[in-house]
């Protein structure tokens, strides 16, 4: 009861998550473009609303505004007479000795003159003229004038001017030298920010942002008329008006519409899950692993709809889930999923009628171009449909709408390549989930079927025989394997692993033994048993040691089940009839639980019986075939394989079929006449 808690609490907590990040601002229903025809019915205004100005007239407005706006500098009064009362001070006590009064009043003139125009510091005066400022407001004393940018004195300027255009009866070197005219410039005007600012903000606030009324009840628009630019106005000024009143009053309302739809959209695929894939609904990972793709595809959605100023949500690599779920579970749930992501995003897209009719489309051509990923070039090939399919969709829909090629969007191929490119990222997230989650896909079991790899080399090298018999244990598995729908690479891969705990005593097992001897017969039978028994947890170390998945070690515990070592079994039953038989003689098991490892236990059975037969008649074949899958039935070795009667006549077919073309007679070779 927790764990089914549990796993309902794992669908709310991934709802949540999409509702938080979903934006809470009520969607517009209508959706509209200038120059195309309206699509809806007769549209009438429901209440009164401003009409807003094109932003471009609006920004052309506030530019014309700003030609009237002027910087403010306030300049202190002060600086002049306390720069003359200092003036005067050295010249009595100092300059007098030195230079003529002349001098003194050439200084009086032109010091006035620099001070009233105004000393202002360089780099405030170079941020102006960076700014095309070409006049200013100076304030003196709360009066201000307008003057020339040009007007205005730096100290440099000003030493500069006090020394030019000099008088016959003035000496250059004399003020430079005795003068120190540099002592007597200070900065008198400084830049106001806060009255520049506000003086700025009023010029702004005054262009109005909007022109005109629309009466309620007033016609707007109604059905096949083209949207022209007067109409489109009206249409975006409605759109903002409904959006900024569902935010002041519709708020709630918004969000309780998205709790709902996202809540019914994880219901239905907590119900798909519970229904029709018990299996996966039982293991709270795969819920996990589900959820996670879901709830980050739409993080991804919600975040590309919040800039969608630079971003397109045909970016988002909505297939990228009918790749990774078809990898590692089916095809039919991936579907199921991929729509159910569709549908949880398509509210919150601008055209959510287009956004589901272009990921309909796509969703079905990437389950169609890909049932078993076994290849890069299969994912490679995917993708490129999936971008096909992304092309024709919208430039077919583009078509129908706007009946032009002009009007098409050519920025939202770009979407699309750049939405190819992140579906390359899928090869990489089958390994990044198979660490995660303990899955196994089809790429990885491949990896591991080559017989090349460093453990299949040591294996046929120290243990031939048994590396052979599982060489045609796993095409005789692979075929069975194929005639019921099972995994068919799987049970491939599974069975060149499954006696790999032999390498531990190759000598022990006779398909190991060249010269004809067997040790196993100088020891004591338990003794002998437990050897043989103990290839599964020798396999099962060796598996551990390299890192194998855990399903190929589930093929090496399950392929013998409980069972016994049946000749030393059936020879210690026969020396001690009346004695129970020790655990040495029984395999750890546990017996299999799937259709492939059931598989492999009858194909690993009936292959090393095969080759202790005397005759390979189609009938020794067949009673060998139905004798032994029956016996293991009859011991109880398939109670937990969900598996039909039919198919294990399907699969008794195929390996009649595979032993008779093995051991199918050859005819003799003529000799040649001496």
């Amino acid at each position: 009861m927790i764990k089914k808690a549990f796993k309902l609490i794992l669908f709310a907590l991934a709802a949540a998550i999409i509702v938080y990040v979903y934006p809470r601002e009520g969607r517009f229903r209508y959706q509209f473009q200038e120059g195309k025809p309206w699509r809806y019915g007769l549209l009438t205004a429901p209440y009164n609303f401003s009409i807003y100005k094109a932003e471009a007239q609006f920004v052309a407005e506030q530019d014309s505004a700003l030609k009237q706006y002027h910087p403010y500098l306030q300049q202190n009064s002060e600086v002049l007479p306390q720069t003359l009362e200092k003036l005067a001070e050295d010249y009595q006590q100092v300059l007098r000795i030195m230079v003529p009064e002349r001098y003194l009043e050439y200084l009086n003139e032109q010091l006035s003159l620099i001070y009233n125009a105004g000393i202002i510091s360089a780099e405030e005066l170079s941020q102006l003229e960076k700014e095309g400022h070409q006049t200013v407001s100076v304030r003196i004393d709360n009066i201000g004038e307008t003057r020339d940018i040009t007007s205005l004195f730096t100290a440099k300027k000003a030493y500069e001017a006090l020394l030019s255009n000099l008088p016959r009866n003035i000496n250059k070197n004399v003020l430079i030298r005795d003068c120190h005219i540099e002592n007597y410039l200070h900065e008198n005007c400084v830049y106001d920010k806060t009255t520049s600012q506000r003086v700025k903000e009023e010029l702004l606030s005054s262009v109005s942002r909007t022109q005109g009324m629309v009466q309620r009840g007033e016609r707007i628009i109604d059905q096949g008329e083209i949207v022209n630019h007067e109409t489109f106005l009206k249409l975006d000024s409605f759109r903002r008006q409904a959006e900024k009143r569902n935010d002041q009053s519709g708020g709630n309302w918004v969000l309780l519409g998205q709790i709902l739809w996202v809540a019914l959209a994880m219901s239905m695929l907590a119900i798909y899950l519970y229904k029709v894939r018990p299996q996966i609904y039982a293991k709270t990972s795969d819920i996990v692993f589900i959820l996670i793709l879901v709830v980050t595809l739409c993080l991804l959605s919600a975040l590309i709809i919040r800039n969608d100023q630079l971003l397109n949500i045909y970016m988002v690599p909505f297939a990228i889930i009918t790749i990774l779920v078809t990898t590692f579970f089916d095809s039919r749930t991936a579907f199921y999923a991929y729509m159910i992501t569709i549908l949880i995003c398509a509210p919150i897209s601008h055209f959510p009628f287009e956004f589901l009719m272009l990921q309909l489309a796509v969703g079905v051509i990437s389950i169609l171009t890909l049932k078993r990923l076994t290849q890069r070039s299969q994912l490679i090939f995917n993708i490129l449909w999936i971008l096909a399919m992304y092309c024709i969709a919208y430039t077919s829909i583009s078509l129908m709408q706007e009946g032009s090629l002009s009007q098409i969007q050519w920025k939202m191929y770009v979407s699309f390549i750049i939405n190819a490119v992140l579906l390359f990222s899928s090869y990489l997230l089958i390994y990044l989930f198979e660490w995660m989650f303990g899955y196994i896909s089809d790429v990885t079991l491949v990896e591991l079927a080559n017989i090349n790899s460093k453990l299949l080399r040591e294996f046929s090298e120290s243990c031939p025989g048994s590396f052979q018999h599982s060489l045609q244990v796993s095409n005789l598995a692979s075929a069975a394997a194929q005639s019921i729908n099972a995994n068919a690479q799987l049970v491939r891969t599974g069975a060149l692993y499954h006696d790999l705990g032999k390498m531990a005593t190759p000598s022990y097992y006779t398909e190991n033994q060249s010269d004809g001897s067997n040790p196993l017969l100088n020891l004591p039978m338990e003794e002998a048993a437990k050897i043989i028994t103990d290839h599964v947890p020798n396999g099962l170390k060796i598996a551990s040691q390299h890192r194998l998945p855990k399903v190929i070690k589930d093929f090496i515990l399950t392929h013998h089940g409980a069972s016994s070592a049946r000749y030393f079994y059936t020879l210690y039953k026969n020396e001690h009839p009346d004695q129970e038989v020790p655990e040495g003689f029984f395999y750890p098991g546990p017996d299999p639980f799937s259709k492939e490892t059931a598989i492999l236990m009858m194909a690993d059975t009936i292959e090393a019986a095969s080759r202790s037969m005397k005759v390979y008649s189609e009938e020794s074949i067949s009673n060998l075939v139905e004798s032994l899958i029956d016996a293991q039935f009859n011991e109880g070795r398939y109670k937990h394989v969900p598996i039909t009667f039919q198919e294990l006549e399907l699969i008794k077919e195929v390996f009649k079929d595979k032993l008779r073309s093995i051991y199918h007679a050859r005819i003799a070779y003529p000799k040649a006449n001496a």
